[in-house]
């Protein structure tokens, strides 16, 4: 690769990659929110819990989602990345757009003050996120398809 293009490549990488940890670090963080907002029954508390999700989801994780998706679509197409890890990659990219967007809805539950799920649903599905974290870095670092 051309010393410039190596150049705008590892830019595009960093900030895919930063913009990667703040998503997940969100992905990671609002369902755990979830689980304290589902246990609480103090009205004080949950409004607080309500401003902390609202201002994560879209401070947070959606502006960082939105630049991570385009970074990692920029490199592939103008440094021609291919493979089947990379479609096994996007796959598990596509499953957490999904989680993100469920996300939303379970926050427009709390807001409504309509959540139906309890403090271990919430356990179990702040777990996902970490098993698509493994599988992707895994089929990044070591592209076996």
């Amino acid at each position: 690769m051309h010393s410039g293009n190596q150049m705008l490549f590892e830019l595009l990488k960093t900030i895919h990659i930063i913009a990667m940890v703040a998503w997940f670090a969100g992905l990671f963080y609002l369902p755990r929110l979830f689980v304290y907002h589902s246990l609480t029954t103090n009205q004080i508390t949950q409004n607080q819990f309500k401003i902390m999700e609202h201002k994560l989801f879209w401070y947070i994780m959606t502006p960082s989602a939105i630049v991570t998706i385009i970074m990692g679509e920029l490199l592939a197409h103008m440094f021609d990345i291919s493979g089947l890890w990379l479609h096994l990659k996007v796959f598990f990219v596509i499953t957490l757009i999904i989680y993100h967007v469920y996300c939303f809805k379970l926050m427009d539950d709390f807001a409504k003050d309509c959540n139906q799920k309890s403090h271990r649903w919430f356990r179990v599905f702040n777990e996902y996120p970490t098993v698509v974290l493994i599988i992707c870095v895994g089929l990044v670092i070591f592209k076996p398809f």
